[in-house]
């Protein structure tokens, strides 16, 4: 079903995350840590070696003496700090693979950031991630290497935006994506994420549904379902680059090649795919089919991690990066266990009532 009404701003923009750093509260809490030695040396080679191994086939034998000393230091302050590091799929590999304790995409984040078993959580994404984490752990300490680290679709709304929503729709439901604030979770009424989206809209046995904010997620659901989907016309900036002339000049080169899109792709992208799905869902389906060649639509980190474990798998990338998954690097992890920075901190009222948004969607049964 096409959709029903759409309202919001044509285009997103980036606005930084209401101030909310802890550094000085923390680090009395916790103390601050002696910086490590960032020498490469033959003791750091021989013991950071396996874990070279695992990202051998994408960085460069030369770029791992910049990296190892800090994979080092980064792995042994979690133990000493009792944190573990959760990290999306969008991260570069040497996060990904060498020092994330957990990995994956929203809701798989979302569900092993309610089962960790630490004092503190090193979310290694975006800050709508983090407050998530915060969310689920209000106990925790939550810490992002960069606040800066925003998203175009968290900053395409706000929980006024949703009140003036239930006003113009009185008694219908609201969805809303994960990519979005804590302010906006705590407005709604479940949350959902790619993997999920139409699942949690048929869940709700509404013939309407609000569904915010990515508008392309939204006409994807409404092309699955009865459901009449009012929309939000936020958008991720690295998704809505790609279009639909550029893959089918890759599958013009290539017959053979496999083509496979996130619905936050526009409408005509997820036309020309292969397969479209959630970036776990992308993943499994390339374990699962080890397509000789793949081109993956979405943030092309994720291409280099799922090489890393499948290296007889030819990635072709039309490569858009996000800017703010980028701005989470080794050194920055290193400060944040060293310095306890940057800290997430979530209004009590807010968290509570995000909350059970957030738990709705966990505790939905598949």
């Amino acid at each position: 079903m096409p959709i029903l009404q759409a309202f919001g701003p044509s285009k997103g923009h980036i606005s930084m995350p209401p101030p909310s750093v802890g550094l000085s509260a923390a680090a009395r809490r916790y103390g601050v840590l002696p910086v490590p030695s960032l020498e490469w040396n033959e003791q750091v080679a021989r013991e950071t070696a396996p874990l070279y191994a695992r990202v051998a086939k994408v960085i460069p034998s030369v770029e791992w003496p910049f990296f190892a000393p800090y994979v080092k230091a980064i792995n042994a302050l979690k133990k000493e700090r009792n944190a573990v590091i959760l990290a999306h799929n969008y991260q570069t590999p040497e996060i990904y693979n060498c020092v994330a304790d957990f990995v994956g995409d929203s809701l798989q984040l979302a569900r092993e950031a309610m089962k960790v078993d630490a004092d503190i959580i090193v979310q290694c994404g975006v800050h709508f991630m983090a407050e998530t984490s915060k969310i689920l752990n209000p106990d925790k300490t939550v810490l992002i290497p960069d606040l800066k680290a925003g998203c175009s679709l968290a900053s395409s709304i706000t929980g006024e935006d949703v009140r003036l929503l239930r006003q113009k729709f009185p008694g219908v439901p609201v969805v809303a994506y994960v990519n979005t604030s804590a302010d906006v979770k705590a407005e709604v009424d479940i949350c959902c994420t790619s993997s999920n989206a139409l699942q949690v809209v048929e869940s709700l046995g509404s013939d309407t549904v609000i569904f915010l904010p990515d508008q392309y997620l939204a006409n994807y659901v409404a092309g699955q379902t009865g459901v009449k989907i009012i929309a939000w016309k936020g958008a991720c900036e690295v998704h809505e680059r790609f279009t639909a002339d550029e893959l089918e000049a890759y599958r013009a080169a290539d017959p053979s090649v496999q083509i496979i899109a996130h619905p936050e792709c526009p409408p005509d992208v997820i036309g020309v795919a292969d397969y479209t799905g959630s970036t776990k869902g992308m993943i499994d389906w390339v374990r699962k089919n080890k397509p000789k060649r793949v081109v993956m639509v979405t943030e092309c980190s994720m291409a280099d991690n799922v090489k890393a474990e499948l290296p007889g798998v030819d990635f072709v990338k039309p490569c858009n990066l996000c800017p703010h998954m980028k701005r989470i690097t080794l050194p920055k992890i290193l400060d944040s266990l060293v310095f306890m920075k940057e800290e997430v901190t979530i209004d009590p009222m807010i968290a509570g009532k995000a909350r059970r948004s957030v738990e709705r969607m966990i505790h939905l049964k598949s």
